[in-house]
């Protein structure tokens, strides 16, 4: 007799796996990585400088840069930063500055440069948001002075990292990724759950037109609790996304027939008679 084994079943590719791998977030920024490029890539929602296939700095329009994080609270004020910016003309020499004079610490400029680095590649990596276009020679203003600065480089595989891990704790709360990025609408559910203090002040900026990137620049922080606050409030039935406009009739498809004018009632129409009319005949029926 003879057995005939079944064939061992065919290997399943785990999208999620392969991201959590840092494999396949991005393929052509994993290859100028490994080329160790030196330009910029550039994309629908933001951009990567990179220097030696590393990450520099990332800007998004909407993220917050490093300046808006470090005035937002009371660490420097605003006429400081703009003041260094003159003296200084790039992000780094900024920062160099603001040190030397004691304004800030090394820990508090690097902590705000990896939070706008990460918000900003959030949105840059973003699915969908285009095809990249990679411009070699670009040097990031002050990228020649940044080994040992305030602004360290990234590995390319940190920042693919940490943006699995956004995407997988927002696709947690709320799994529609339209809340990203669409107007949101404040709803009335009948059974309104406590609010926490920050999300209270997010639900207070939502007006119907500012989006989650919106809100978190107008309270002057970061993007990526802004939205892990939002996808919470959608989940709990505080806010919406408007629905899509609808489709456009397709190209040649005749216009349907026009509305009919309404017809205005005789000068002697009496609206109570019409009501008893129209019970008389309802009783009549039965």
């Amino acid at each position: 007799m003879t057995v005939v084994e079944a064939p061992p079943p065919l290997p399943v590719r785990d999208k999620t796996t392969r991201e959590r791998a840092g494999v396949g977030l991005s393929p052509m920024l994993n290859r100028l990585a490994a080329e160790q490029a030196t330009g910029v890539l550039v994309r629908e929602g933001g951009s990567l400088h990179l220097a030696g296939g590393r990450v520099l700095h990332a800007e998004s329009r909407f993220a917050a840069g490093l300046g808006t994080l470090l005035t937002a609270h009371g660490a420097l004020t605003t006429e400081e930063w703009w003041t260094a910016v003159g003296e200084a003309g790039d992000l780094a020499g900024t920062a160099r500055l603001l040190l030397a004079g004691g304004h800030l610490t090394r820990a508090a400029v690097q902590i705000c440069h990896l939070q706008s680095l990460y918000d900003a590649a959030y949105f840059a990596l973003a699915p969908g948001s285009g095809p990249g276009r990679f411009h070699y020679g670009v040097v990031y203003p002050g990228a020649e002075a940044e080994p040992g600065g305030p602004l360290p480089a990234v590995p390319v595989a940190d920042v693919e990292r940490e943006v699995v891990r956004r995407r997988s704790l927002l696709h947690k709360l709320w799994p529609d990724a339209l809340a990203d990025s669409e107007p949101l609408v404040r709803t009335d559910p009948i059974a309104a759950p406590a609010l926490t203090p920050r999300q209270a002040a997010v639900l207070a900026l939502v007006d119907g037109v500012r989006t989650a990137p919106d809100i978190a620049l107008v309270r002057g922080g970061r993007a990526f609790p802004t939205l892990v606050e939002v996808r919470r409030l959608v989940a709990a039935g505080l806010l919406t996304t408007p629905p899509p406009p609808p489709p456009p009739p397709p190209a040649g498809e005749p216009p349907g027939p026009p509305m009919a004018a309404p017809v205005a009632p005789p000068a002697d129409f009496d609206p109570h008679i019409a009501l008893l009319k129209r019970v008389r005949d309802a009783l009549e029926a039965l």
